[in-house]
């Protein structure tokens, strides 16, 4: 199996250069040559698999043998997954005869980035160890440079996956004061000498245009040996889709024949639906998988009027009202806007790329990939010089027949926090959860009799307290203390922190801080010489 970018086509990578690679020199995202199908038996020999097998099933289908064999595939998964707290990895959780949840926060750093993330830090480490392996005494060992920018979840699984790796530095951006308390401390208490935090005055979008600007400056990224932690890695995205399999199976045992699966999935950067799209594609059986997002909508957009923009139309053409009529009156106006769902608060959602890319193919599938990666091109430019880009109506209809779309208001989400706690069985919901919550039962109105939901939980309720205890305030009993904060949590946010402030959001005051830090590595690393 080989890799090319979305937008050149012409050069395929191996999977542990793609893995190293992170985003392609031209600004596109690699993807898969084609994507595999299951095998003939795939429902009766994998029924039984554990996370674990399931991971080394799947994700084996992507990786040639020659590049990594099945024993070292399953040394590598094996260790990523032992620091889970739940032996299932990604439990489901049944919330009622038609909805369960997908439990996707048991790793770590109690987010869903972990699944990918551990998984991804061991991947950087096994290459490089083996690269360094082949070289001659006296040769200098290759080294990477982790660039990631995160809205919250991300920072910290890649900060636990990273810490203390040989040869490996990390650097993660961070809109300062635009993530909750919680996630900054998870980030910036980590004092180990290869973490670097940087605060920057901005949003999460700023953040992550000086990482794509780091990439593509081509000699910084030489110079530093870049590497991408974000989904626009390939890595992250492909381990994602066992936990797609995982609930199939899980579910299955407990269903009727009949029933049918429709997973509802919050969405940020587009990268967790993503990866159920792909175990669609393979042959996974699933309905409509559901887009849920937060105010900051530009994919329910998408699915509404086929116009992919930054904000909504100034003259109001295309502007999307909420598809069920709900607003908390805090219509955007221009820029991402702050909502009880900060991971989600994202202006442009990187991975929509790819699937546009699938889109776009699947609109011309005699062309060649070369001219699908020239079209998809073409929509992402005048995304970068307009703002916006409208696909073509036919486009819109291959985008309709695996999603569904819609807009959850902050109104909403504390609402159904509440609405759940209240529930019988009574669960406690993050704001993302919520989200996803609120956008199934909106969706589940023009349900067939046989659909069950599945909704994805993205992360541990204590991760967010604000969210949390402004909508279970008065309800009497609860406490966030008592009823949501794992052990864990307790006196982090008192412990000794670590974190880099840069004032504006300009990619020339990032990489000042990287050099300075690299080049006291360097020394570091002479002197002890």
């Amino acid at each position: 199996m080989k890799y090319f970018s979305t937008r050149g086509g012409e050069q395929l990578l191996s999977f542990e250069e793609t893995v190293l690679t992170g985003l392609a020199p031209d600004g596109g995202l690699y993807i898969p040559e084609y994507i595999p199908k299951l095998p003939a038996n795939w429902q009766e020999d994998w029924k039984e698999y554990s996370f674990q097998d399931l991971s080394v099933a799947v994700l084996s289908l992507y990786i040639s043998p020659e590049e990594l064999t099945l024993d070292a595939l399953r040394t590598l998964v094996t260790k990523s997954y032992s620091t889970f707290r739940h032996p299932d990895i990604t439990p489901l959780h049944k919330l009622g005869d038609k909805t369960y949840i997908l439990e996707l926060f048991h790793g770590p750093t109690f987010a869903f980035k972990d699944v990918a993330l551990q998984l991804l830090g061991n991947l950087f480490e096994f290459f490089l160890l083996r690269r360094n392996a082949k070289k001659s005494a006296g040769e200098a060992p290759e080294k990477l440079t982790v660039v990631g920018a995160t809205s919250g979840d991300t920072g910290s699984a890649a900060i636990y996956g990273l810490r203390n790796k040989a040869n490996i530095s990390i650097y993660i951006l961070h809109p300062k004061g635009r993530v909750s308390p919680i996630q900054e401390a998870q980030m910036t208490t980590v004092t180990d000498a290869n973490v670097h935090n940087v605060a920057v005055k901005g949003t999460f979008d700023d953040c992550q245009d000086i990482v794509k600007s780091l990439f593509a400056d081509k000699a910084f990224n030489s110079k530093h040996r870049l590497g991408a932690i974000n989904s626009i890695n390939w890595a992250r995205i492909l381990a994602q889709t066992v936990y797609y399999f995982l609930a199939y199976f899980h579910a299955r045992r407990h269903l009727p024949p009949s029933s049918d699966l429709q997973f509802v999935v919050p969405t940020g950067n587009f990268g967790d639906i993503l990866a159920g799209y792909y175990a669609k594609k393979m042959g996974l059986l699933m309905g409509k998988l559901v887009v849920a997002t937060n105010e900051n909508d530009i994919l329910a957009r998408f699915w509404k009027s086929g116009r992919y923009e930054k904000v909504e139309s100034v003259s109001g053409e295309g502007a999307a009202a909420p598809a069920n009529g709900a607003s908390d009156g805090k219509q955007a106006v221009g820029g991402v806007k702050e909502t009880l769902s900060p991971a989600m608060d994202i202006l442009v959602s990187s991975n929509f790329e790819r699937l546009l890319w699938y889109l776009a193919h699947g609109d011309a599938p005699s062309q060649s990939r070369q001219a699908t990666c020239q079209t998809l091109k073409g929509w992402m430019d005048k995304v970068k010089s307009d703002g916006r880009v409208e696909v073509p109506t036919r486009v819109l209809a291959l985008a309709r027949e695996d999603f569904l779309a819609e807009r959850i208001s902050d109104v909403q989400t504390l609402d159904t926090i509440r609405d759940h706690y209240n529930g019988s069985p009574s669960y406690i919901a993050d704001p993302h959860t919520a989200v996803g919550l609120c956008a199934a039962r909106i969706v589940a109105t023009h349900n067939s009799a046989s659909t069950v939901q599945i909704v994805l939980s993205t992360a541990h309720p204590a991760k967010f307290s604000e969210a949390v205890t402004r909508a279970l305030a008065d309800v009497s009993g609860f406490n966030f203390e008592r009823n949501v904060l794992p052990e864990e949590f307790r006196g982090l946010l008192t412990k000794q922190r670590r974190v880099i402030d840069v004032e504006r959001p300009e990619v020339e005051l990032v990489k000042e801080v990287i050099e300075r830090y690299e080049g006291e590595a360097r020394g570091s690393a002479t002197a002890s010489v």
